[in-house]
């Protein structure tokens, strides 16, 4: 029997094939950037978007429901947006392969495809669940596409502490960022369904973001970037600000300690090479891995030599709490009026101060 010619999409008459384009990559590294580019140049980012706001004036074109949705599915694995243990992808994992979590995705995004066939996902806590994604945009009959953002480290720590106000300090920055990324690589190397990936230096976007983004929309076969129009280059021109990289600092100024310095400037120069035409190979792969195992020695080493100031630091939380929960019994004792107080009878009202540790002078 003849196969019948599928019939014509009356909301994509062209027929264009569903495609999912997932930015990733550390948060300040310019996912929001590239988003909103391709964006602007046709490709559909679900709405709501999360608002703009000082950090990023210029929008973050990520869509409100998958910012909700991994701040829950990280909260309930115990980890940061900016984790840097290894084993946080152990406990992300663990969602990713629910298969509940697997249709709420699937199912949140094929109304979008109605809008258009070439979907932009994108959010700084995206590499986490970036299996789950996978699966649940082939689900819909979309082929998924990778995009990961390079920024250099030093950065994207400074522009963290400048705009986060991170406390964490920067050992901790550059410790996360060296994870995320060599995780993000991992997970994106093609597998059955994919339809590619590629890596973006944030500075090449900025400098010549007409042909970083052609290049890339022809690596990913993605017809929205390949035929766009002028008016849309037109928009991208005057969305584009060249001061955008507002923060540059180097590795010799985070200070960090010799071995994560090492690992984050050899992490940073072979991320580069995968940017590069023909950068992407086996032998690539190789050499992440076993930057992968020197991540987890170093963190392993770390984490056995310093679980007395994670012990130190436990027991401080606990004072903290059980003297925040003194002062609030307290506080309320003080609310009671004083004729109230003064009708209590007289061993009543001591045990009620030996029960809240307040001594003679206290009394009311």
């Amino acid at each position: 029997m003849t196969e019948q010619p599928r019939a014509i999409d009356e909301m994509n008459p062209d027929g264009v094939p569903r495609k999912v384009l997932f930015v990733a990559g550390a948060g300040r590294s310019g996912t929001s950037t590239l988003a909103g580019i391709v964006s602007k140049l046709g490709m559909h980012v679900p709405l709501p978007e999360v608002p703009p706001d000082d950090s990023n004036p210029r929008g973050f074109s990520e869509p409100q429901w998958v910012v909700d949705v991994h701040d829950e599915w990280l909260a309930e694995a115990l980890v940061q947006v900016s984790d840097s243990r290894p084993n946080a992808w152990f406990d992300t994992g663990r969602i990713c392969s629910r298969e509940p979590a697997r249709i709420r995705v699937s199912e949140w995004l094929e109304p979008h495809f109605a809008e258009h066939p070439e979907l932009v996902i994108k959010d700084p806590r995206l590499s986490w669940f970036l299996g789950l994604w996978r699966v649940a945009a082939i689900r819909t009959g979309a082929t998924p596409v990778f995009a990961t953002m390079l920024r250099p480290p030093a950065e994207v720590v400074g522009s963290k502490q400048k705009y986060y106000a991170n406390k964490l300090g920067s050992s901790h920055l550059a410790a996360s960022w060296v994870n995320m990324l060599l995780h993000t690589e991992r997970a994106t190397r093609p597998a059955e369904g994919d339809g590619g990936r590629v890596f973006v230096r944030y500075e090449d976007l900025l400098t010549d973001w007409v042909k970083t983004t052609t290049a890339l929309g022809h690596a990913l076969d993605l017809q929205t970037i390949i035929h766009t129009r002028s008016d849309q280059i037109r928009e991208v021109h005057r969305f584009i600000d060249p001061n955008l990289r507002r923060v540059t600092s180097t590795l010799d100024d985070l200070g960090l300690p010799k071995r994560l310095h090492d690992l984050t400037g050899q992490t940073w120069e072979e991320l580069n090479k995968l940017a590069d035409e023909g950068g992407d190979t086996t032998q690539a792969h190789a050499t992440f891995d076993q930057l992968r195992q020197e991540y987890v020695d170093l963190y392993e080493e770390a984490e056995a030599i310093s679980r007395s100031t994670a012990e130190h630091a436990r027991h401080q939380a606990r004072r903290r709490a059980r003297a925040e929960a003194a002062e609030g019994q307290r506080s309320l004792a003080d609310r009671v009026p004083h004729d109230v107080r003064a009708a209590i009878p007289p061993s009543v009202r001591r045990g009620m101060r030996k029960a809240l540790g307040r001594s003679r002078d206290d009394q009311p």
